[in-house]
C-alpha cells in the first residue's frame, strides 16, 4: 500500500508544531522565564533549543522519512542485520500510550471549561471561588470520564478520516485558530491598565536572578535545558511518524527549526497574555496549573466582557491540547497499521476501546482512586507524567541519537544524507562529535537530575 503523505508543507509544520504545543507552553514556560531572569533565561533556553532540542528532532524526522514507517517498523528497516535496535519500538509503543493516558484527561479539562466559562456568571468571581469550582470538577468521576471520552472519540474520529482529509485538514484549522486567538488575547492583555508592569516582569532581563549564586545559575541552567528538551515532544516517536509522511523536497534541519520556532513563539506570546493580565489586576502569577484554571478565570472576571475573554482563552487551550492528542493518536494508529499490517479503520476501532480504558486510571485518580499515591510523586497523573517526561522521552531521545550516530546503528553517514536531502538548511557535518558525545551526555544529565530529588525523598522518608 502506498505511503500517505502530507498535502502541503504547511500541514506538516503545523501538525508537528501542534504535537509539541501543549499545557507546558501556556503556564510553565512563562512562569519559569519570569522566575529565572526574564529575557536572560530566554537566551539560555534558545541556546539549548538550537543546540540540543532541534538536533534530536532532526534524528526523529530522518528515521521516519528514510524508513517511510512509524516506530513500529522503522528500526527493523534501517538497523544493521542482526542488531536489536528494533526492540525500542515497544518502548515507543508503551510511551505513546502512557502519554495519552493522562493527556486525554487534561485535554478534557480544557474542553469542559469552554462551556463552563461561557455559561458561568463571572461577575464578582474570586480565585477562591474558582478554585472550589475546579476542585469540584476534579472530584466528579462522571464529569472527568465524560470529557476524557469526548476527547478520545472526537480525536479518533478525526484520525479515522486519514492523514490529509482528517489529521492534516483539522489540525491546520486548530493551529491557525490557536495562533489567531493568541494574537487577539495578547492585544487585549497588553491594552489593560497596569499591563506594563507585567511586561517588565516577563521580558526585562534580570541577571541578578540568573547569576546571584552558582546554585542559582545551575538551577536556571537545568530549567532551560529541561524546557528545551520537553517542549518539542521528542523521544517516543510522536515526531518520527510525521517524518515518515513528508517528501524529500526539503532538508530536515530547516523544517525542525521552523517547528521549534513556532512552538517557542506560542510559549513566549502566551506569557504576554498571562503576565500583563495578572499584574493589571494584582494577581500573583506563580500558581502553576492553578494559574490556568483558578487564577486566570478570576482575572478575566475583572475585565469587561470577562466571559468572552475567558471562553476564548479556553478555546485556545483546547486547540493546543486537542492538536497534541490528534498528533499522538496518529502515531499510535500508524504503529498498529505498520507493525500488524491492519487497516486504519480497524486500528481506530481497536483504539476507540483501548485508549479510553487506559485513560480511566488518571481520570479516576483525582476522585475514586485519589488515595493511591507514590511518595515523592503524588497521584496517578503525576506518576504517569513522571514516567513519560523523566523516562520515556529522555531515554527514547538517547536511542534516536545513538542510532543515528553509532557505527553499530544506522550510522552518521546515512543520517546526514537523509537529513540533508532536499532544499534548505543543512545539518552541519562537523557536529558529529557533539551529536555522538555532547548530546547523549546532556540527555543523561537531565535523566539523573529528574531522578535525584525523588531518590532523596525516598531516602529521607
Amino acid at each position: 500500500m502506498e505511503r500517505e503523505q502530507f498535502k502541503s508543507r504547511l500541514g506538516f509544520i503545523l501538525i508537528s508544531a501542534g504535537c509539541a504545543i501543549g499545557l507546558g507552553n501556556v503556564w510553565r514556560f512563562p512562569y519559569i522565564v519570569g522566575e529565572y531572569g526574564g529575557a536572560a533565561f530566554i537566551v539560555l533556553y534558545l541556546l539549548f533549543l538550537i543546540g540540543f532540542g532541534v538536533p534530536i528532532m532532526v534524528t526523529e524526522f530522518a528515521v521516519g522519512r528514510a524508513s517511510r514507517h512509524s516506530t513500529g517498523r522503522a528500526f527493523d528497516i534501517l538497523e544493521p542485520k542482526g542488531s536489536k535496535w528494533h526492540i525500542f519500538k515497544w518502548v515507543s509503543f508503551i510511551g505513546l500510550y502512557m502519554l495519552m493516558m493522562f493527556y486525554t484527561t487534561v485535554a478534557g479539562w480544557m474542553l469542559a471549561y469552554v462551556p463552563e466559562m461561557a455559561m458561568t456568571d463571572l461577575a464578582g468571581a474570586t480565585a477562591a471561588g474558582m478554585g472550589e469550582a475546579f476542585d469540584n470538577m476534579l472530584a466528579s468521576p462522571v464529569e472527568l470520564v465524560f470529557w476524557m471520552i469526548v476527547t478520545c472519540l472526537a480525536s479518533l474520529a478525526i484520525c479515522s478520516l486519514g492523514l490529509q482529509k482528517g489529521v492534516e485538514r483539522i489540525t491546520k484549522v486548530l493551529m491557525i485558530g490557536l495562533l489567531l486567538l493568541i494574537v487577539v488575547l495578547v492585544v487585549r492583555s497588553l491594552t489593560l491598565d497596569g499591563a506594563a508592569a507585567g511586561i517588565a516582569f516577563y521580558l526585562m532581563p534580570d541577571f541578578s536572578n540568573l547569576f546571584s549564586s552558582p546554585a542559582g545559575f545551575s538551577e536556571a541552567l537545568f530549567a532551560a535545558m529541561g524546557q528545551a528538551f520537553f517542549t518539542l515532544s521528542i523521544g517516543i516517536g510522536s515526531m518520527e511518524i510525521f517524518g515518515s509522511y513528508i517528501d524529500k523536497k526539503y532538508a530536515l534541519t530547516g523544517e525542525a527549526v521552523r517547528i521549534a520556532g513556532l512552538d517557542t513563539f506560542v510559549a513566549i506570546t502566551t506569557g504576554l497574555i498571562i503576565f500583563p493580565a495578572c499584574f493589571a489586576f494584582g494577581v500573583a502569577p506563580d500558581s502553576g496549573p492553578g494559574l490556568v484554571f483558578v487564577t486566570l478565570p478570576a482575572v478575566f472576571a475583572q475585565m469587561p466582557l470577562g466571559n468572552v475573554w475567558a471562553t476564548l482563552f479556553f478555546i485556545l487551550m483546547s486547540f493546543a491540547a486537542v492538536s497534541t492528542v490528534i498528533a499522538v493518536f496518529e502515531g499510535i494508529l500508524a504503529f498498529w497499521m505498520d507493525n500488524w499490517g491492519m487497516s486504519r479503520k480497524r486500528a481506530v476501532a481497536i483504539n476507540c476501546v483501548l485508549i479510553p480504558l487506559l485513560s480511566l486510571p488518571c481520570a479516576l485518580g483525582f476522585n475514586v482512586w485519589a488515595g493511591f499515591e507514590i511518595p515523592g510523586l503524588g497521584n496517578i497523573q503525576a506518576i504517569e507524567d513522571f514516567l513519560v517526561s523523566n523516562n520515556f522521552l529522555i531515554l527514547g531521545s538517547l536511542i534516536f541519537v545513538l542510532f543515528c550516530t553509532s557505527k553499530r546503528g544506522w550510522g552518521w553517514s546515512n543520517f546526514l544524507a537523509e537529513a540533508n536531502e532536499g532544499q534548505g538548511m543543512k545539518f552541519p557535518a562537523w557536529l558529529r562529535g557533539w551529536m555522538r558525545f555532547g548530546v547523549p551526555a546532556l540527555i543523561l544529565v537531565i535523566f539523573v537530575s529528574g531522578w535525584l530529588p525523588l531518590i532523596q525523598t525516598w531516602i529521607s522518608g
